[in-house]
């Protein structure tokens, strides 16, 4: 049985989640004064922030932002981070909650350096899931260039252990640890602040959308990674078919939102999305033609202007009426879009090269509720 560390902090605040929002939170009450733990179930901070390419309205990089955030991490002693980390149980009441969490084993020790001699020599390749599978990595590989902590990990899915431990002969370090196993964490805060974030909804499931028949049909995530310098082409936006240029994109908005068959939801940053990856294509390829289907066009605020700006480029055409079925042609990989034009009043076709879906964001917590066992007080 695993031996359990003890952490008492009467006062302390425990942050589940490690994107934007949990880091606001841990960086922020630590600098009035609170000790926080803030805790991630992937090997990085970031959540999905550090998975997009660009905000709006500006369209500048995450990477700033991220990097300002990271420093004050670092920097503040009353900040402690734990990765590879998973509530299992909450209980107490207000002000004394015990917090039961599993450490999963990184086999990769603070010796790291990331120097990435490991990854020369090991020979097993796995699907990258942070850029969607899109990609591959080796079985010890670092989460992204600009991953905090900066510190590989090795996939205990796919790594052979003892029996290839190429990469702890590469390691000059003595950073791998092949034989790390998990640990046990009890946390004994006065609050705890759950930001476990939101996860695209199931494309999958949109059967009259093409996600998974068709090769050239991808989600507004993927479209994210495809235009990142950092992603699978380096920031190259192209058919996944064949790796072409891509001249024609239709974005399909309220993919499986506003549907009760589906999410009965809008997300509300959807059609933002959208627009800005618009901007995207045309910055690469200036005569490609963009079309968007969308039910309403929700942009509040200052962001109307970003709005107007976008729809006013040449080749770019927003089209009211949803989208009823995305099929391909077989020789060519292209996509045929059938949708309805309610402006026109008839139904039309549309062939293009590629097609992203808008789907919607979906709580994180929606199929496994957070183990909370606590006394409230009236």
């Amino acid at each position: 049985m695993s031996e359990v560390d003890v952490i008492d902090s009467p006062k302390g605040i425990l942050v589940v989640g490690g994107g934007i929002s949990g880091i606001t939170v841990a960086v922020e009450a630590a600098e009035v004064g609170y000790d926080t733990f803030l805790i991630e179930k992937e090997a990085y901070l970031g959540g999905r922030v550090v998975r997009a390419n660009e905000y709006f309205p500006k369209l500048c990089s995450p990477n700033c932002g991220l990097e300002i955030n990271f420093r004050r991490i670092k920097t503040n002693p009353k900040v402690s981070c734990f990765t590879l980390a998973e509530v299992e149980a909450i209980s107490g009441k207000e002000g004394a909650y015990e917090v039961d969490v599993r450490l999963a084993p990184r086999m990769v020790n603070d010796n790291c350096t990331s120097c990435g001699k490991c990854v020369e020599v090991c020979p097993v390749e796995r699907a990258n899931d942070f850029n969607y599978g899109m990609d591959g990595t080796k079985a010890v590989y670092l989460p992204h260039p600009m991953a905090f902590p900066m510190q590989y990990v090795i996939d205990p899915h796919v790594c052979k252990g003892a029996d290839c431990a190429k990469c702890v002969d590469a390691c000059q370090y003595g950073a791998i640890e092949l034989g790390m196993s998990e640990k046990k964490l009890k946390l004994k805060v006065g609050s705890v602040v759950v930001a476990t974030g939101w996860k695209p909804y199931d494309a999958a499931k949109l059967d009259n959308l093409g996600f998974g028949a068709c090769a050239n049909v991808i989600t507004n995530v993927m479209m994210e990674r495809l235009a990142s310098p950092d992603g699978p082409t380096k920031g190259k936006i192209v058919r996944p078919s064949d790796g072409k240029e891509v001249n024609s994109v239709a974005f399909v908005q309220c993919a499986g939102s506003r549907d009760e068959n589906h999410l009965p939801y809008c997300s509300g940053v959807c059609c933002l999305g959208s627009l800005k990856q618009s901007t995207y294509v045309k910055e690469q390829n200036a005569e490609a033609k963009v079309s968007i289907f969308y039910i309403d066009v929700r942009a509040m605020g200052i962001l109307e202007d970003f709005y107007q700006r976008v729809q006013k480029y040449d080749g770019l055409s927003l089209v009211k009426g949803k989208v009823a079925r995305i099929t391909e042609d077989p020789s060519t990989k292209d996509l045929i879009v059938e949708a309805e034009d309610i402006a026109a009043g008839t139904k039309v076709k549309e062939n293009v090269e590629m097609v992203v879906l808008a789907t919607g964001m979906v709580p994180s917590t929606v199929e496994g509720k957070m183990p909370v066992d606590i006394i409230c007080d009236n």
